[in-house]
């Protein structure tokens, strides 16, 4: 069972939180149950978690949530002068922020994906009162540079937009993508699920202009000495062909003062995607632990 909640976010913008619940149980949720916040990557929306969600809802509150710019939370206006400010990283933190004290969370373990879990480790490095444990899910934290935000761009314009349906679209980002070295079906599934039925054809429920902009926003920069200030326990997970790298996902868990380090074989960037098995047995004994130590 799923129960849409209105929250509001930093400078007033409305976002969509999803609270996933057990179908098994018919008791209200347990005021003193652990709660889990699940953060999506780019281009991503709440639902993305909910295979993750279904299992870690059985004993938790869990909670996801359509990030600014992405899902049913509001878009805010692109242009000069309005883009750059409500899509920066400092909205995104303020938005989880935002998410944990006015739903009661806190404090509460953040899993996140990809920007999902940048956030999650940027709050808890400013707000270590609100996260007790997180999940950091296939995210760098070395700068990607101008380099890679150009090939994003040139990346974007090459979609075959608009899609003839939603299993089109599936294929070309699980197969026909030129990025794509080998069929990927976590990859077309992950993307099939963020497109939408416009007049014209199946179309992504977020502005690439707008994904840029959220992008450019932390490409430039290293994040290790916010890394450095996470005091509580960390699982660092990498997909062993992912984005992040196993030198460098080994270097982010010895710099966090509690990291822990996991690998998914066979999986992409979007692992709970690829081997959500694999992905579970990862993340379950994981939470458990941190609430034997609690």
């Amino acid at each position: 069972m799923v129960e849409r909640i209105e929250v509001t976010g930093a400078d007033g913008v409305r976002l969509a939180a999803w609270e996933f619940r057990d179908p098994t149980s018919a008791t209200p949720p347990d005021p003193e149950a652990p709660r889990v916040l699940l953060l999506h990557g780019l281009m991503g929306r709440a639902f993305h978690w909910a295979g993750t969600a279904r299992w870690l809802a059985a004993g938790r509150r869990v909670v996801a949530l359509d990030q600014r710019g992405h899902g049913q939370s509001d878009h805010p206006a692109a242009g000069p002068g309005a883009a750059s400010a409500p899509l920066g990283r400092e909205a995104f933190v303020a938005d989880a922020e935002a998410v944990i004290e006015q739903l009661g969370l806190g404090p509460v373990t953040v899993v996140g994906h990809s920007m999902g879990a940048l956030t999650g480790w940027q709050l808890a490095a400013r707000r270590p009162d609100l996260v007790e444990a997180l999940v950091i899910c296939d995210m760098r934290a070395s700068a990607l540079g101008e380099a890679s935000q150009r090939e994003w761009a040139e990346w974007f314009h090459r979609w075959p937009l608009p899609f003839p349906s939603q299993d089109a679209a599936r294929r070309w980002f699980g197969e026909d993508d030129p990025r794509v070295e080998r069929p990927d079906p976590g990859r077309g599934a992950f993307f099939a699920e963020v497109m939408h039925q416009a007049p014209d054809g199946w179309r992504p429920l977020f502005s690439r202009s707008q994904m840029l902009t959220v992008r450019e926003t932390w490409v430039h920069d290293a994040h290790w000495e916010e890394l450095a200030q996470v005091r509580c326990p960390t699982l660092v997970v990498r997909g062993l062909d992912g984005e992040l790298g196993r030198a460098e996902a080994q270097e982010m868990v010895r710099v966090l003062p509690a990291g822990q380090y996991a690998e998914i074989p066979d999986a992409g960037h979007y692992l709970h995607y690829d081997q959500p098995a694999a992905w579970r047995a990862v993340l379950e004994p994981f939470l458990d632990g941190i609430r034997a130590t609690l």
